[in-house]
């Protein structure tokens, strides 16, 4: 039979564990997973015939492009927090992937995700894990931070791109 004290000690750690749970804390989130097509349910991944040219994340998105049997392009992505994704054409040159999306350009390396309008960076994200061709050309000077251009969500987000968890 367990004693006072290690009731006592049991209640406070299960408070503590409450208290945890209702302020929010989690543990750090696992990398979501991922195959050679790209992550798996979610926007960011390649449908067969395509294959996966390359595929990565930051802390904010995830992205894919993919490569058609007759030699096309496509760029996938998905912002993690909102769910927002964009799927369009893309191009290819020197480990470099870049799309367009009205007047956003986005472009892919092994080391960030890109958005610029015209000359300006609106956002640049580092790549905290990359699969395809490493860039050909040095890496750019980093930008200095900006706000973020809002864009509308495009439907819900897929169940493992919700809160950026990886089930």
């Amino acid at each position: 039979m367990p004693t006072s004290s290690t009731l006592l000690r049991w209640s406070v750690a299960a408070a503590a564990g409450s208290a945890l749970v209702a302020f929010g804390a989690t543990p750090a989130a696992a990398a979501p997973a991922s195959d050679s097509q790209g992550f798996i349910d979610s926007t960011a991944r390649c449908a067969a015939p395509a294959t996966a040219v390359a595929y990565g994340r930051t802390d904010s998105s995830r992205v894919a492009v993919c490569k058609s049997p007759d030699g096309q392009y496509q760029y996938r992505g998905v912002r993690v927090r909102d769910g927002a994704r964009l799927i369009t054409e893309a191009t290819a040159e020197d480990g470099e992937f870049v799309a367009e999306n009205e007047a956003a350009t986005y472009t892919v390396t092994a080391r960030a995700l890109t958005v610029t309008i015209g000359d300006d960076v609106v956002r640049e994200e580092t790549m905290i894990e990359f699969h395809g061709p490493a860039a050909s050309a040095a890496p750019a000077a980093p930008a200095a931070p900006t706000t973020p251009t809002p864009t509308k969500p495009l439907g819900p987000p897929l169940p493992a791109e919700v809160g950026g968890s990886g089930s």
